[in-house]
């Protein structure tokens, strides 16, 4: 085996090269295994079950740079995890430095303890990471909204002009999203990555063996001895005390699923509209410019939107993969023969691709280019037909809502098959010969004063207090 046979990123660009590929890498996940090992036993030795000397020569002998992690993964396939091996190699490690502390290695343990613990303090890891994106994405969108709180551009629904709205909102909308997103996840960090301390079975029965016999434990006092000991292990780890041992009750996996799933999500539609809006005839916004990037190899003219495709990767991939692990409640027995082992490179895959993707929604978000012009010019495209809405409900009290929709519905279809601009149709129609004032319809058909409660909701969003709407300036 050599580099090339490594996984280095080639097929999930998304990912490669971020602060949460390294925080998932199997040097993390191996550092994390043995973070687990040795705080179990600085656990038990607060407790007065593991001499404290054994204690410290494991935790400082933890270190995944003394392990062949290679070496333990081929280990793996004859035991089908990588813990079985991991105890061995760590054993001998831990004997190197002190024979006496090697017996206490994994005392009265399992892999899955060790497995699932090391697992949650991936999570909560890359969490961290992620987190930190989100916010410094909401803050940049944060930002864009305020500046295009009444930068007026067509609203679009089933991919149609439908009618104004505004930069602003639309910047608030991915915001929202965002921060919904990092709420879920700080949920999931503070409350949802337990430790796992069950035993082969769920019953801790080796733990509170190895109590007695090594720490006198009786017992009358077990049940005391196994709440000193879940939240000894929890402090050391700082991960969340479990109620119960959850090694069939996959609850947690299910819950880190859904709040990744909902932030490459939440990334996607960010991503997936800037690919709109910065399509050529549209040209409403443009990802960062660095030289060479979005390169076609065959057209030396394009500037593909690199970040928003490697965003949007992600949020398609995430879902899928999150539905696997929230699948994996759907275990048997008190440990699974393979539900089990299918949850973990589904979960490593999640926390990749979508800390790969708030990473890079943070680059998108911070140097998005806004094109106010080109808005402004799409907008005028259908010459004044974004407003039919708001013309036919001036009209209704005038001349029936009935005929009002249908002078804007022949008008709108004239214009369209004219080429001429809304206006100049309406005031020919002789349903609606005196129907305005003069002056009156080139103020309603200006969209800049049809966006609703686009800058109020801006406000509301950003926490802010209602600012005075000015209109955007024009080109002349």
């Amino acid at each position: 085996m050599n580099d090339r046979d490594i996984d280095a990123g080639l097929l999930s660009p998304v990912r490669a090269g971020t602060p949460v590929e390294a925080a998932t890498g199997d040097g993390a996940w191996l550092q994390a295994m043995l973070d687990a090992e040795a705080a179990l036993a600085r656990a038990q030795a607060r407790l007065g079950t593991l001499p404290a000397s054994a204690a410290a020569t494991i935790s400082s002998a933890a270190r995944a740079e003394r392990l062949d992690v290679r070496a333990l993964a081929l280990a793996a396939r004859e035991t089908a995890n990588p813990v079985v091996g991991l105890v061995q190699a760590f054993t001998a490690v831990v004997a190197e430095d002190d024979p006496s502390a090697a017996e206490y290695v994994h005392r009265g343990s399992t892999s899955q303890d060790i497995l699932d613990t090391g697992a949650m303090l991936v999570a909560a890891r890359a969490l961290r990471l992620v987190l930190a994106d989100l916010h410094r994405t909401a803050d940049a969108l944060a930002g864009l909204a305020r500046e295009h709180r009444d930068t007026a551009m067509a609203g679009r629904t089933l991919t149609l002009h439908a009618v104004p709205t505004t930069f602003g909102l639309k910047v608030a909308g991915w915001r929202a999203l965002v921060l919904a997103s990092a709420e879920r996840l700080e949920r999931v960090l503070a409350h949802g990555l337990p430790v796992s301390l069950g035993g082969a079975a769920g019953t801790l029965a080796g733990y509170l063996e190895y109590a007695k016999v090594d720490g006198g434990v009786t017992d009358d006092g077990l049940g005391d001895y196994l709440d000193r000991l879940t939240a000894a292990y929890a402090e050391e780890t700082g991960l969340a005390r479990p109620v119960l041992p959850w090694h069939a009750l996959r609850t947690p996996l299910a819950d880190l699923a859904a709040a990744l799933s909902h932030t490459a999500a939440s990334l996607g539609k960010l991503a997936v509209d800037v690919q709109v809006l910065a399509r050529t005839e549209v040209a409403e916004v443009c990802e960062p410019a660095l030289a060479g990037r979005g390169a076609s190899s065959a057209m030396p003219h394009k500037r593909n939107p690199v970040l928003a495709t490697l965003i949007r990767s992600a949020a398609l991939q995430v879902p899928v993969l999150a539905a696997g692990l929230t699948q994996c409640l759907t275990t048997e027995d008190e440990r699974s023969g393979g539900a089990w082992h299918a949850e973990w490179l589904l979960l490593r895959e999640c926390l990749r691709l979508a800390g790969g993707a708030a990473h890079t929604a943070v680059e998108l978000a911070e140097g998005l280019t806004v094109r106010p012009e080109r808005m402004r010019a799409n907008l005028d495209l259908t010459g004044g037909q974004l407003v039919t809405e708001r013309i036919t409900a001036v009209l209704a009290p005038r001349i029936g809502k009935a005929t009002a929709r249908r002078c804007l519905t022949l008008a709108s279809v004239l214009a369209d098959r004219e080429g001429r601009p809304l206006a100049e149709i309406l005031t020919e129609l002789p349903e609606l010969k005196d129907a305005f004032t003069d002056g009156e319809l080139a103020g309603l058909l200006d969209p800049d004063h049809y966006t609703g409660a686009a800058g109020l909701l801006v406000d509301r969003a950003l926490g802010r207090p209602p600012a005075s709407r000015t209109a955007p300036p024009r080109k002349a």
